[in-house]
């Protein structure tokens, strides 16, 4: 057990000494609060000015987590670079010299993601709702109106989720550019065009993102179905990058 706890401390230690995570963690904060106060300034314009261009299911409620699902980009790089950046630089084999159990290694590496993730999605969840109900003045809701509390939950579960998602996959290919290739593109718009397409619609609800947008949506019907999928796959990830990291030479 006290092993355990010396990789963890390494793993803190280690991830305080990467500048591509720390920049990649502000950026995830920046980004979701810069837009949260963009899309309710937009939003109140377009309330008070009647313009027909605001989507037809626009609510306050639902517009408050609007923020998250762009920080959510710099969040997967942090977890893409936690675990590549060792390997970019080499470190992996002092990393395994001094942990030689590399099961010990990994849930270390993952468990420090995923504290790091929770950490930092909390207070950014929580402010960028509240930035953006500032920005819709009089038309905007509460901390505690129906749904919220649970949709804020859900948005905390979805980060953590898909930044260990993202680790999975990076521990996979043991480089940054093949995950970042496919995941932000993914999570940008790829997942979203193929749930518009009527071929595809059915199957894009089965993509992690397009699951987890399950746990983030205020009063949605589908949450025990998002959680799921997006648990399914993060553990699939996870899984395999674990058994990539035990059988391939560092």
């Amino acid at each position: 057990m006290s092993e355990t706890l010396a990789a963890v401390r390494a793993e803190t230690t280690k991830l305080r000494g990467i500048r591509g995570t720390q920049i990649s963690l502000l950026l995830f904060a920046a980004v979701s609060v810069l837009i949260a106060a963009l899309d309710g300034w937009s939003a109140k314009n377009a309330l008070e000015s009647d313009n027909p261009s605001l989507r037809s299911d626009f609510t306050p409620e639902q517009a408050g987590l609007d923020g998250i699902l762009y920080g959510q980009l710099a969040l997967i790089v942090f977890g893409v670079l936690v675990v590549t950046s060792e390997y970019t630089s080499g470190m992996i084999r002092v990393s395994l010299l001094a942990v030689p159990r590399r099961g010990r290694l990994y849930l270390a590496k993952m468990a420090v993601t995923a504290v790091a993730a929770v950490a930092v999605s909390v207070p950014v969840t929580v402010v960028g709702y509240l930035v953006t109900q500032a920005a819709l003045g009089s038309h905007g809701s509460s901390l505690g109106a129906s749904g919220v509390p649970r949709a804020l939950a859900g948005a905390v579960v979805y980060l953590t989720l898909m930044c260990l998602f993202a680790a999975g996959i990076a521990a996979i290919a043991r480089n940054a550019v093949v995950p970042l290739a496919v995941l932000l593109p993914m999570v940008l718009a790829g997942t979203h065009i193929l749930s518009l397409i009527g071929a595809t619609k059915e199957m894009a609800r089965y993509f992690p993102d397009q699951a987890g947008n399950e746990l983030l949506t205020v009063r949605s019907p589908h949450t025990a179905f998002g959680f799921t999928v997006l648990l399914a796959w993060t553990l699939a990830a996870l899984g395999w990058g674990w058994v990539r990291q035990r059988r391939w030479d560092s």
